[in-house]
């Protein structure tokens, strides 16, 4: 990858969340007669729904301040930011347990509550830019409070009935992966603590529990002690969900000087990359069996926006910290196939949802799954931007 390449990718980045990806969600999701955010949108922006996904009100509560305190300090990004965390304060917690909702109406009254507590990690990073960007105490206070209550709830859960019985439990990788990036997140921030042994303590699990060395695999789900599990569940993977992992432990990796976690890293990429890529029509498979077998979801081969974000950050993370032209050869791969088929070329942003040969599925545009996410779309933007400009400035330690 040489460097008119790598200037050519910045630019694409950059100029693809500042003037494309960034503009559409605050002209078309600001409620501002609520507050928070609607991310039910058609393809040209048009609400569809106004119910409000509490992931996303964090989630892009996030993205503004990320933006705010490491781009540009735009007051209309502090502002945003701070409508979000009003909602957030004002309705997506029950009181009756501090535990956050998933799914709220467009006025704040409750809908449902998930078994696990994946709301509270997006608000918690929410808080934490808000408590840089402000210096209000009171913003890092919620973000260290949120951060333990999804802690809490992942490790010991009280007054939830668990996904899975005795008869045959099960662990998934999406909590320590979490776990990491969140912590990542509030070390920026506010200076967490403790977030490097919550750190340490997950890439442990990963390392222990989900890396199979013997079939090159990174195991979605596993039981409790690591074990394989020959049933639909067990066997089947989430080739985009351990690449985002991956690339979270490089990027600990660099940030540490540890070659080791790079290398982890890497592994991870290179066992699900041969796993996920799709060698017929390009683009990576959402579900694949570990033994070949045929996978139970019938969205299985279909191609969703969010794993391909992934891939896009975790190849070209893997490229610069190695100079692996595989890993080069690989960005370009995805990059390119991502780019001829998720891109709205008439309406701005992407869609979300492909069929297996790219052809879209839905014109859907946002929902309470896909919107202004920090951890797809523009965070890949953003992250993949930072990346490529660091590495032109000489910085050795990437983050």
């Amino acid at each position: 990858m040489d460097a008119q390449r790598q200037a050519e990718l910045l630019t694409t980045y950059r100029d693809g969340l500042l003037h494309d990806t960034l503009p559409f969600w605050t002209r078309h999701c600001v409620d501002r007669e609520y507050g928070g955010f609607m991310t039910s949108l058609h393809r040209d922006g048009t609400v569809i729904d106004t119910d409000k996904g509490v992931w996303q009100q964090g989630r892009f509560t996030w993205l503004l301040g990320e933006l705010y305190n490491n781009v540009e300090p735009r007051e209309e990004w502090l502002e945003l930011a701070e409508l979000g965390a009003r909602f957030l304060d004002a309705h997506c917690f029950d009181p009756s347990d501090g535990r956050m909702w998933f799914h709220v109406t467009r006025d704040g009254q409750p809908i449902r509550k998930r078994r696990y507590a994946f709301s509270e990690s997006f608000a918690a990073i929410a808080y934490g830019e808000l408590a840089k960007a402000t210096g209000d105490s009171r913003y890092a206070d919620k973000a260290i409070r949120t951060f333990q209550n999804f802690l809490d709830h992942n490790l010991n859960p009280q007054n939830t009935q668990p996904k899975y019985t005795a008869t045959r439990p099960m662990r998934g990788l999406g909590f320590p992966m979490i776990t990491i990036v969140t912590a990542q997140e509030l070390r920026d921030s506010i200076g967490l603590d403790d977030a490097d042994q919550w750190i340490d303590r997950s890439i442990e699990d990963i390392r222990q529990l989900h890396l199979k060395q013997d079939i090159r695999c990174v195991m979605e789900t596993v039981g409790p002690s690591g074990e394989l599990i020959d049933h639909f569940d067990g066997r089947t993977l989430n080739p985009g969900h351990a690449i985002e992992g991956a690339w979270f432990i490089m990027l600990e990796g660099s940030r540490r000087g540890d070659d080791a976690l790079v290398q982890t890293g890497c592994r991870m990429l290179d066992w699900m990359w041969e796993r996920g890529w799709d060698r017929e029509f390009g683009g990576l498979l959402y579900f694949v069996d570990v033994n070949g077998l045929p996978v139970q979801e019938y969205w299985h081969d279909m191609k969703f926006w969010w794993p391909h974000n992934e891939a896009i950050i975790a190849t070209l993370l893997a490229y610069l910290l190695t100079g692996d032209a595989k890993y080069a050869n690989w960005h370009r791969k995805v990059h390119d196939w991502t780019y001829a088929h998720f891109p709205d070329r008439e309406h701005g942003e992407w869609f979300g949802y492909l069929h297996r040969d790219g052809s879209v599925s839905s014109p859907l545009k946002g929902n309470l799954w896909k919107g202004p996410f920090h951890f797809h779309m523009p965070r890949m933007q953003l992250t993949c931007w930072k990346l490529l400009e660091q590495h032109a400035t000489g910085v050795s330690e990437l983050s």
